[in-house]
């Protein structure tokens, strides 16, 4: 039997009468240390209470899972984690395995940081997007600046989650994390991050002292957010009741501020530059070819797709406005090369 119990937000203290049980009860206990941090007294009430044997097993221990496993076919086996077990995926794939290998396994969920702190600032599960970890890379920020923009775009939240290596004892600081979304910003050029984006940062959710503090990036790169561990949200469109929630929940430094408001879709930011750039092109092909009436359907046709175009997009079909400004460019482009001219120099 695999049992995988999740422990909670609150160490012991918040733990289920179940999860003590099967604790008490297990032959082996294997307690994984690499999701979340486990600090001295609270690793010594969890062996006091443990009666067969336990081991702190390292990220490596579970991704290979072979001793587990093995151990799993004979005796009562625990893999014990903070939170929800199922947070990870590698306990999900442990799991996987062990159902595979014909090994019983039961689950005795705990609350996770992840969906606790949602609650704890004040926002609505409903409208949390896609979660995303922030490394110390710099270049592995712009897989997390298109999560946000995606979720902004949708208007749903972001939840940056912080590195954390225990082998190193490193943890991402907030700071840190925001400065390189902003540098980021930078080289991206989509308008998602900036001084005035709204943020929140909430540390050490589930602890006595967990504090929650929310600002504009700008204010926020100048707070102290004490020991870690820190998770940043990114909200996207709020609702009134959230912004009320955000200024009652956290240290709220500045008015909480909708920051999908302004953020505008790739293919629009596309068409904003191609539709006004494609239609004095066609003026100076008009020009060039006025009297050569051979031309005419070309240019007519040409004039159609600008404005199927500006029509698709209005009616927000971006996808076939860009399709059709690529149509009108391609027919321009066609008279470029057959009478040796090139409109679109005279239109910049």
């Amino acid at each position: 039997m695999l049992w995988f119990v999740g422990l909670g937000i609150s160490g012991l203290e918040g733990a289920s009468v179940n999860a003590i049980q099967v604790l008490k009860k297990a032959d082996m206990t294997f307690f994984e240390n690499f999701t979340s941090p486990i600090g001295k007294s609270e690793l010594s009430k969890i062996k006091k209470l443990v009666k067969g044997k336990m081991t702190i097993s390292p990220r490596w221990m579970v991704e290979d899972g072979k001793a587990i496993l093995a151990l799993a076919k004979k005796k009562n086996v625990v893999l014990l984690a903070y939170g929800d077990p199922y947070v990870a995926t590698t306990h999900l794939e442990l799991r996987t395995r062990a159902e595979n290998n014909k090994i019983k396994t039961k689950t005795i969920h705990g609350a996770s940081a992840i969906t606790s702190l949602i609650g704890e600032c004040g926002l609505h599960h409903y409208k949390v997007g896609r979660p995303v970890t922030i490394m110390r890379e710099i270049l592995s920020l712009n897989t997390v600046y298109y999560t946000i923009y995606e979720n902004m775009v949708k208007g749903s939240h972001s939840l940056l989650i912080l590195e954390f290596d225990k082998s190193s004892s490193f943890f991402m600081e907030p700071k840190d994390a925001l400065s390189n979304l902003l540098e980021t910003e930078n080289g991206q050029k989509r308008n998602v991050i900036d001084q005035s984006t709204f943020a929140i940062v909430a540390s050490r959710i589930g602890a006595k002292n967990q504090k929650i503090i929310s600002g504009k990036i700008s204010t926020l790169l100048k707070t102290d957010f004490g020991k870690p561990p820190h998770t940043i949200i990114i909200p996207g469109r709020l609702h009134f009741t959230e912004s009320d929630a955000i200024k009652t929940f956290s240290k709220c430094l500045d008015e909480p501020f909708d920051n999908s408001s302004k953020i505008q879709k790739i293919s629009d930011q596309m068409l904003a530059k191609y539709i006004p750039k494609a239609r004095q092109a066609l003026e100076e092909v008009v020009k060039m070819f006025k009297n050569d009436s051979s031309l005419g359907p070309v240019i007519e046709n040409a004039q159609l797709y600008i404005d199927d175009a500006e029509k698709f997009q209005k009616d927000g079909q971006e996808e076939l406005a860009v399709l059709s400004i690529g149509y009108a460019e391609g027919l321009m482009d066609a008279l470029r090369l057959s009478r040796g001219v090139d409109p679109w120099t005279q239109s910049l």
